[in-house]
């Protein structure tokens, strides 16, 4: 069967999306073990008996409570120097009061990435440690099944209200007798999603029918997303949260009886990061604060130190304890001391049994040789002392003896508890490796297929025969078939763990088989052919004249040292370095080609100018009647050296040698703009200096100014109707950033009301979606109409035009010179660079390909979770919808390497002269380039699997690849629709 190769790399790149689906499954599974709720109200155990002696306590149930009501108050996104530093003294003075010189205690919690709502909910409530890919499901939560807090206290009786973010809701389903959720996702909302938990409070407080009550203030984390912690936005809302503690305490210090006092628990999911965002792993995404407030707890005397570090799962243990609830199955924390501290020694030895009891039951479901690690053995050791106490406890003794021999027993018991921890963390998930090499075995054998049939799919036909029928009806084929059925039978009735594989359907699974095998003979019978080839005599005694140019060289060279960089941490974390560096030396290459091209050929072909300089003027004639920004090359009949170094007259001369420099200084102003990766991200930048309120006014100009420019890069090949769409969507987007505060226009005097500007963005939509529209009607001509290129080229331009508008909208204001950037580099490169240099299709495409990864990492983007813009998703949404804003986050995140491709289909569907082969080899090249690195780091994943920095660094970085790899599928989709010509007309 015969396949064009854009046809070819699509189809590849889409089987390999569903490898490298199978590869994220397996590599971010579900924690180890769920022990399920019915079995997890098991009796617990009676105190520790000392061995011999006949003496058994009488103490075998759960300890009572040790609080009447709990208070639960949530502040999303509360860094712990929001409480603990200069703005909390200053914008939270009642709750400093507090926490230097009232009754509580005071924690620095430490949450795991990913460092986003749903899993720290999980991890506060359960105790566990999530696995990474809740990150995925966090805008769609499941209810939790898992044992947690929430259930305990619901079995037992107690009463739960809760008012908040509605991810509650969704994890604990009628778990509450009253509720009130609110979006949590909308994040323009910075007033209304707080103010409907706080309009219950008054209400609640005078209540006695309810236990435990949980608020989840959304207010701080939306300011966060929308403009920084640093925006004068943020200290305002913490004297709003200020003002409703203090309510809440003195409510619950009013309504105390002798017997239980109250608790008051004031804590973050996660932190936030210098740009606002979260889901990373630095120092201000993962410290909140944990405060304990409550009458039962001593008065500090002397002002608080440091506080003291403690995991975020340790809040499950505490509660349940303090509750008098049996702690979670599958709870890996630690039960916080000081908490339980003013209780007797008896009592306190009794909560550390139960926890130690249950992380060492929990070690003993999940480690076969769990009797050797050194957690359980410090707690053996731990429990026979212990024993030892309580028969002198029930001897009646009560000298210094038992004293100290109760603090030792305490020692012991709280360094087991750690070492039970630090195991159990370790081993919280397991990796499902027959899916993730099912997957790896896809990746590669796709990879291999692409690059064995690279000298066909980059010929002048950009076609080859696909041995399809042979495969498939060979006997290989079917042997290879059945071995791999064998194997699958026999993994998954041998696996003691669940494997997302083995737990399909047996019809999708033989039809995976299948498709590795057709590929494992597509890869052999392509080697074969190759060999045969290569025994035969040369059909012509010609000797190609080709050779490596410094391009190839460069290319070559780029593509596998960055392959190799993402082997090391530090490489990933600064990937946007190693980037910079290729366009950079790729600048100075073309600087040196341009040289050459217009000096040294010159003076070796003194007639070389006057052919150049006729064909030259008939190129702009011919661009000036087809309305084609791009000039044509020159006659076929003009030797290779005379059309691969075709020079310009006068000034277009020096303004193309300028170019590569002209590229440099933009690069290297946008490396200003916003600092990213994680060695410098700390360190100001442009973009933070606009983005302050004392520079509104500059930031406003520089919107302006790059909107303007905007319009006059792209309105050039676009028809009348859509210039004028143009240009009322980029006032939109202009009035969509006046309404929401961004910026201001000139008249504007003093403060005006913020909205959520949803007129102004919805209003742009509709430019967008009509311009995109008018586009594909010109495609559709140009497809079953007409076939004229001009048609088809205005078409692309157009879709171009409309996406490059819905980027403008989405982009945040300091951002939009990143697009400005964009645009020239784009037209610069097109006039001055690729069409006088004449470089082929594969050569043009890796170039779009360098510098959309460039300009992904100029954006602000890095490799971390953090700095995905989820505020883009909400633009012009009054709710949360889903499907819409996870598109428009995607779009917002990878603009970059989205609008070079299609730029690279606009240029290379342009260009009249070229084999009509081009745009085959265009959509080819893209599939190879996005191949490589994503085969290549799978493989160095699943070695590093175990590595120190595997979550913070390398899955994030999975993440990434997995997602760019479906996109850059949809882009090569759209290449084979546009690449209508079904027969190539070859040139001589």
């Amino acid at each position: 069967m015969r396949l064009r190769s854009g046809v070819f790399a699509s189809s590849c790149l889409l089987v390999q999306a569903l490898g490298v689906a199978l590869f994220l499954r397996g590599f971010f599974p579900v924690p180890v073990r769920s022990v399920p709720r019915r079995e997890a109200r098991a009796d617990p155990p009676a105190e520790p008996a000392a061995p011999g002696t006949g003496m058994v306590s009488n103490w075998t149930k759960i300890p009572p409570p040790l609080f009447k009501k709990v208070v639960i108050v949530l502040i999303d996104a509360l860094r712990d120097d929001f409480v603990f530093g200069s703005k909390g003294k200053q914008f939270m003075p009642y709750t400093t009061q507090v926490v230097e010189k009232g009754t509580s205690y005071s924690f620095i919690a430490e949450a795991k990435p990913p460092t986003v709502t749903m899993p720290r909910i999980k991890a506060l409530m359960t105790g566990s440690i999530p696995g990474f890919m809740d990150v995925v499901v966090n805008l769609n939560s499941p209810a939790l099944l898992d044992d947690n807090l929430i259930w305990q206290a619901k079995s037992a009786g107690k009463r739960i209200i809760f008012y908040g973010d509605d991810t509650w809701v969704k994890l604990f389903p009628k778990h509450f007798v009253e509720y009130d959720g609110t979006t949590s996702f909308f994040v323009s909302d910075f007033t209304e999603v707080d103010d409907n938990v706080t309009r219950h409070l008054d209400r609640v407080l005078k209540r006695e029918d309810w236990d435990l009550l949980i608020l989840h203030y959304l207010g701080l984390d939306h300011i966060g997303h929308m403009t920084g912690p640093n925006s004068p936005l943020v200290g305002p809302k913490l004297r709003e949260m200020d003002n409703i503690l203090k309510k809440i305490h003195i409510s619950l210090l009013s309504k105390e009886e002798a017997s239980l006092p109250n608790l008051l628990v004031v804590c973050g999911d996660h932190g936030m990061s210098e740009t606002g965002s979260h889901g990373g792993s630095s120092e201000g995404e993962v410290h909140t604060p944990l405060l304990f407030i409550s009458s039962a707890f001593e008065k500090r005397s002397a002002p608080l130190a440091q506080p003291e570090h403690v995991q975020q799962t340790d809040l499950a243990s505490t509660l349940a304890i303090g509750l008098g609830l049996p702690i979670s199955r599958n709870s890996v924390g630690n039960l916080i001391l000081p908490v339980v501290g003013g209780k007797t020694m008896r009592e306190q030895l009794r909560f550390v049994h139960l926890n130690g009891f249950q992380l060492s039951r929990l070690l003993q479901e999940n480690t076969p040789a769990y009797e050797k690690d050194p957690g359980y053995e410090h707690f053996k050791i731990a429990e026979k002392s212990h024993g030892n106490w309580i028969k002198l406890y029930l001897e009646g003794n009560n000298s210094e003896i038992l004293l100290n021999l109760g603090k030792k027993v305490l020692k012991q018991y709280l360094e087991a508890l750690k070492t039970l921890s630090s195991s159990l963390s370790k081993q919280v998930a397991q990796y499902d490796m027959y899916s993730m090499m099912v997957g790896t075995v896809i990746i590669i054998e796709v990879l291999l297929l692409l690059l064995l049939s690279v000298p066909k799919a980059l010929s002048k036909r950009a076609e080859f025969e696909v041995p399809l029928s042979p495969p498939l009806f060979s006997l290989l084929f079917y042997l290879i078939c059945l071995m791999l059925c064998a194997v699958h039978v026999i993994v998954c009735t041998s696996a003691e763990s669940l494997c997302y594989f083995c737990s399909m359907s047996w019809l999708t699974a033989v039809g995976v088989m299948m498709l590795i095998s057709a590929l494992t003979c597509g890869i052999l019978s392509a080697i074969a052919k190759i060999f045969e080839n290569s025994r035969l005599p040369p059909k012509s005694p010609v000797v190609s004249s080709s050779s490596w140019s410094e391009i190839d060289v460069l290319i070559l060279a780029g593509t596998i040292g960055h392959v190799l960089s993402l082997g090391a941490s530090s490489f990933i974390e600064e990937e946007h370095q190693t980037w910079y560096f290729l366009i950079n030396t790729l600048c100075l290459v073309l600087c040196q080609e341009l040289c050459r091209n217009n000096f040294l050929l010159k003076e070796c072909d003194p007639q070389h100018n006057t052919n150049v300089k006729q064909n030259f003027d008939s190129i702009g004639e011919t661009s000036e009647c087809k309305n084609i920004d791009i000039p044509a090359a020159s006659n076929s009949k003009l030797g290779k050296a005379t059309s691969s170094s075709e020079l310009v007259k006068g000034s277009d001369k020096w303004i193309s040698l300028a170019t590569p420099w002209i590229i440099l200084i933009c690069c290297r102003l946008l490396r200003s703009l916003n600092q990213t990766g994680v060695q410098w991200a700390h360190r100001p930048d442009f973009g933070h200096w606009l983005t302050s309120s004392e520079h509104k006014s500059e930031l406003s100009f520089l919107a302006a100014v790059s909107l303007l420019m905007i319009f006059f890069l792209v309105q050039r090949r676009c028809s009348l109707v859509s210039k004028i769409a143009m240009a009322l969507g980029l006032l939109g987007v202009y009035s969509y950033r006046a309404a929401i505060g961004n910026v201001i226009f000139p008249w504007q005097h003093g403060g005006k009301d913020i909205s959520k500007g949803i007129t102004e963005a919805r209003f742009v939509y509709v430019f967008v979606l009509g311009i995109i529209f008018t586009g594909t009607k010109d495609l559709l001509k140009s497809q079953v109409i007409s076939a004229e290129s001009s048609t088809k080229s205005t078409g692309l331009w157009e879709v171009y035009s409309g996406l490059v508008l819905l980027a403008a909208l989405l982009f945040r204001p300091h951002n939009l010179p990143v697009l400005v950037f964009c645009l020239l580099i784009q037209t610069m490169m097109t006039k001055y660079i690729w069409i006088p240099l004449k470089f082929d299709a594969a050569q043009i495409t890796i170039m779009h390909y360098w510098f959309g990864q460039a300009f992904f990492y100029f954006q602000g983007n890095s490799n971390g979770i953090a700095t995905v813009d989820i505020s883009a998703g909400f633009v012009g949404l009054d709710s949360y919808v889903e499907i819409p804003a996870i598109f428009l986050t995607a779009f917002a995140t990878y603009a970059g390497p989205f609008l070079w491709a299609i730029h690279l289909l606009c240029y290379l569907s342009s260009e009249v002269n070229r084999n009509s082969a081009a745009v085959g080899h265009g959509c080819f090249c893209y599939a190879l380039m996005r191949s490589i690195p994503v085969a290549i780091y799978i493989v160095l994943v699943t070695g590093l699997r175990y590595h120190l920095f595997i979550w913070s660094v390398f899955s994030p970085k999975l993440l990434y690849e997995g997602v760019h790899v479906f996109i850059t599928a949809a882009v090569c989709l759209f290449f084979t629709a546009m690449d209508q010509n079904h027969t190539y007309k070859v040139q001589d």
